[in-house]
């Protein structure tokens, strides 16, 4: 029997680039920065606050977030000053694309 790995497609970074996803309403760009245990983060928003982020379930062992990571959250609606879910990660090279726009105001 002969096992045949398969590789994605490349992704060139202008295809990248062109699928990034923007904030919808209520949604604020974050920074993580501290990993906290059992699926928490501690991420600095770009709305000024410092939140405790949740990841959701449907993103645990797909996606891995490391310190330093830009991410995209979404507020709870009762503590929306300390609490919020984890919505997107971006690579790296979106971003660097993100900053270098000048998106990025307070991070």
């Amino acid at each position: 029997m002969i096992i045949i790995a398969r590789k994605r497609p490349e992704i060139s970074e202008e295809e990248e680039i062109r699928r990034i996803r923007r904030p919808e309403e209520g949604q604020v760009y974050a920074v993580v920065e501290q990993m906290l245990g059992s699926d928490k983060l501690r991420v600095q928003c770009e709305d000024g606050k410092e939140r405790i982020a949740r990841i959701p379930g449907r993103m645990r062992k797909r996606i891995w977030i490391r310190v330093g990571d830009l991410i995209l959250v979404d507020p709870w609606k009762v503590q929306s000053d300390s609490r919020c879910d984890v919505a997107w990660r971006y690579s790296p090279t979106q971003a660097r694309w993100i900053r270098r726009k000048g998106i990025l105001k307070n991070i």
